[in-house]
């Protein structure tokens, strides 16, 4: 009996050891990676490489199939070391092919800011540290993809005979999404609704399949019936690809089954904890995917608390509801803390969404493997199979799209810090967790009120953001619980920019934004959707003249002068100037000289905003402001007094305004 524990403790200490080991040596690229040679050169370089695609390009604003047009990435195995291939024009290429590619190294961008994502992080884990942009590129060898061919084809012949929305969902009932390309719009439909699980390959899609294997196996020996659902396993993870929440699920079938056969009662809770073990032991890194955690603390929450939630339940509700409502509120309330700290949004109808769709997902996911199927033996029968499954796709995504579209399907709480994270976690366990004393349930609703009072003082505060990133700037000031924007650009990567910044600080929608490009905006239709007010050029004059005034409770806008971009920005009780550029700053100081500034701008000054490093001669003049704050937007210039700040190339200020 004293051998168990001591395996676990060895288990948990090599994990420990591997982890620590991982966060204290980041991921180095190896010598022969093209990406010294940048450092070498000191900046971005001509260079031809050549390498074999690790997968189909994937158009870089999301994945839709390749080869319609618009700009693409794919990842490059080099002799040493990988890069991100970037096309403007998204070629007919496909995985396994071997290429000769020509163009710029560069690079990846890293995030500004904590809340915006970057292709330097993502690009990371997946072992690259540069970026390709092709200019030219020659195909040296087709080489044969038989498992990629299979995915594509079993996906193409699911989209042509059910249309794009319904065959993409179908394929990726069979494949999961992160194989199958899934339209934008309908994948942001399921996130909104808390079904993205639906889409993703998992336990459950695994648990349809060997529901269908195992009875076909009943009568067979033991090592027959090992050896087809060996088989099916196997299937799933070549058709899937081996995610972390794929592995995770298979290598969990796998002890589970091993154990039943063997004669022996499992405890699942042991068995999802070995499984989990092994693979961190193998994959450190994939502590920190977000697919593996949510795949993890999923599946815990309804082995610990499933059962004891349906029998709590049953007090007030029938028992068939009782069952079907406790899966779908154990995975909600366990996976809540992942959701806030990853993307600070709660799909407020993920339960009741759960609970309509239940019933479609099993007969759904069936059918789509059965689809699958004859698109690859029996390819005449699929329109006539395609008919019924296809319309049960369409009240899926029916349903769908109605829990999505109602009024804060997504709550934006904002992404608490993660030590607040972790005390939630503490108090939501002791309020689910089965086995607790009652006093510990008290301490946790204390805990859950206190933590939830921190967070929403925090979104409630005074605070001005800068966010800067090239020649990007993005200003958010927020006040008790309000905010409002202003961009140094109207493009639709700003209003990507501006739309997570939102997200992560908890901001249903900004009041105002306004947009001192001088150009239209790219998307208005984004811009529209992201502020209740819209400020921004149509024909190249400024968005409004003086006199004229944004405002909503405690936060305005006003311009300082004709043809100039100078604002300034009233923040509750802190006015701050904001100088986009030299321009700005002259009409500013000829107003000033004259004594002709408006009304906006006089009496004391809090803060400055500069997009531009600015000459000795006018550091002078802004000292003269008196302003306690002053931002610059760029590199951090020598001899910068001791209370100005700059944001660097790539990065962020920030301030609470008490």
């Amino acid at each position: 009996m004293r051998l168990k524990p001591l395996l676990w403790g060895l288990l948990l200490a090599l994990l420990l050891l591997r982890v620590g080991w991982l966060a204290f040596t980041p991921p180095q690229p190896a010598a022969g990676d093209p990406v010294l040679q940048l450092e070498a050169a000191g900046g971005p370089l001509e260079l031809t490489l050549r390498g074999v695609l690790l997968s189909d390009p994937v158009p870089s604003g999301g994945p839709v199939p390749s080869g319609g047009g618009g700009a693409c990435r794919a990842l490059l195995q080099l002799p040493v070391g990988r890069t991100e291939l970037r096309f403007g024009q998204c070629p007919e290429l496909q995985q396994g092919w071997r290429l000769q590619v020509q163009g710029r190294l560069r690079r990846p961008q890293v995030s500004p800011h904590p809340l915006l994502a970057a292709p330097a992080e993502r690009l990371v884990r997946q072992g690259s540290f540069s970026q390709l942009q092709v200019q030219d590129f020659e195909v040296l060898q087709r080489a044969a993809t038989p498992v990629a061919d299979l995915r594509r084809r079993m996906a193409q012949a699911l989209v042509q005979h059910a249309g794009p929305n319904n065959g993409s969902v179908l394929a990726a009932l069979v494949l999961g999404s992160a194989v199958v390309p899934v339209p934008a719009e309908l994948r942001e439909a399921f996130r909104a609704a808390g079904l993205s699980h639906a889409l993703a390959a998992s336990g459950f899609h695994l648990s349809v399949l060997l529901g269908v294997v195992l009875p076909l196996g009943k009568r067979l020996p033991r090592l027959g019936r090992l050896t087809l659902a060996a088989a099916a396993m196997g299937l799933f993870v070549l058709l899937a690809g081996p995610q972390p929440s794929v592995l995770r699920a298979v290598l969990m079938g796998a002890l589970a089954l091993g154990v039943v056969e063997s004669g022996y009662r499992g405890r699942p809770l042991g068995i999802l904890a070995a499984s989990a073990l092994v693979l961190l032991l193998a994959r450190p890194d994939w502590l920190l995917d977000v697919g593996f955690q949510l795949s993890v603390v999923a599946t815990a929450a309804l082995v610990v608390s499933a059962r004891p939630l349906e029998l709590g339940l049953r007090r007030w509700l029938p028992g068939w509801l009782a069952v079907a409502t406790a899966v779908p509120l154990a995975a909600s309330l366990y996976t809540l803390p992942l959701q806030l700290l990853h993307f600070g949004v709660v799909p407020l109808y993920a339960v009741p969404a759960n609970l309509v769709v239940a019933p479609l997902l099993t007969p759904l996911t069936l059918g789509a493997m059965a689809l699958a199927c004859l698109a690859v033996l029996l390819p005449p029968l699929l329109p006539l199979a395609t008919a019924p499954v296809a319309w049960l796709t369409n009240v899926l995504v029916a349903v769908v799209k109605v829990f999505a579209a109602l009024p804060m399907a997504q709550w934006q709480l904002g992404r608490p810090a993660p030590g607040l994270v972790l005390l939630f976690t503490v108090a939501l366990l002791a309020l689910a967790w089965p086995a607790l004393a009652r006093r510990w349930r008290l301490l946790g609703g204390a805990l859950l009120a206190l933590v939830v009072a921190v967070q929403f003082s925090l979104l409630s505060g005074d605070q001005l953001l800068l966010v800067h990133q090239g020649r990007l700037d993005l200003l958010v000031a927020r006040h008790q619980g309000r905010a409002v924007l202003v961009s140094s650009s109207g493009d639709g990567f700003s209003c990507s920019q501006a739309s997570q910044l939102a997200r992560g600080l908890g901001v249903q929608r900004y009041d105002w934004a306004l947009l001192l490009d001088p150009l239209a905006p790219e998307q208005p239709h984004c811009w529209q959707g992201q502020a209740g007010l819209v400020m921004a050029s149509a024909d190249g004059s400024l968005p409004f003249q003086p006199g004229q005034r944004l405002a909503s409770p405690g936060l305005s806008a006003a311009p300082v002068a004709i043809e100039s971009r100078a604002i300034q920005l009233q923040l509750g009780r802190w006015r701050w100037l904001l100088l986009p550029d030299r321009q700005a700053l002259w009409a500013w100081r000829q107003l000033a000289a004259a004594g002709s500034e408006p009304s906006v701008l006089r009496g004391r000054i809090d803060g400055v905003w500069l997009g531009f490093a600015p000459s000795a001669r006018e550091r002078h003049h802004l000292k003269e402001l008196g302003a306690k704050r002053l931002w610059l937007s760029g590199a951090i210039p020598a001899g910068l007094p001791a209370a100005w700040a700059a944001s660097g190339p790539s990065g962020y200020l920030q301030a609470a305004l008490g």
